[in-house]
């Protein structure tokens, strides 16, 4: 079943993973190492994570190591845009506000 990308970076194990990988490739035993969890529980993130495309397996020998999936992340970073400019505005909205009552005091 295909995860959603949003319930898959809710998790915050699973945006460490993304975090982590971001700067380097890892097996699954090296991710394991950084967290107080086993192997296991951190095969089922990478589960959510691959189903969701975030992260793409890469064969090496007998390890697997998972990379950074940069293009479906920017792909959801543009979906945010949409609404990134919306929340710009009401914030400089609020910035105009603030600085009006600012210097009525």
């Amino acid at each position: 079943m295909k995860q959603d990308i949003f319930q898959a970076i809710a998790d915050p194990t699973r945006r460490a993973i993304l975090t982590l990988i971001a700067i380097q490739a890892l097996t699954p035993n090296a991710m394991a190492e950084k967290f107080d969890m086993t192997r296991q529980a951190v095969s089922k993130h990478i589960k959510v994570l691959h189903e969701c495309d975030l992260i793409r397996p890469e064969p090496s020998g007998r390890e697997i190591y998972y990379h950074f999936n940069a293009k479906k992340m920017q792909e959801f970073d543009h979906w945010l845009a949409q609404f990134r400019e919306s929340w710009k505005t009401q914030f400089n909205q609020l910035d105009k506000v603030l600085s009006t009552l600012k210097q009525q005091k």
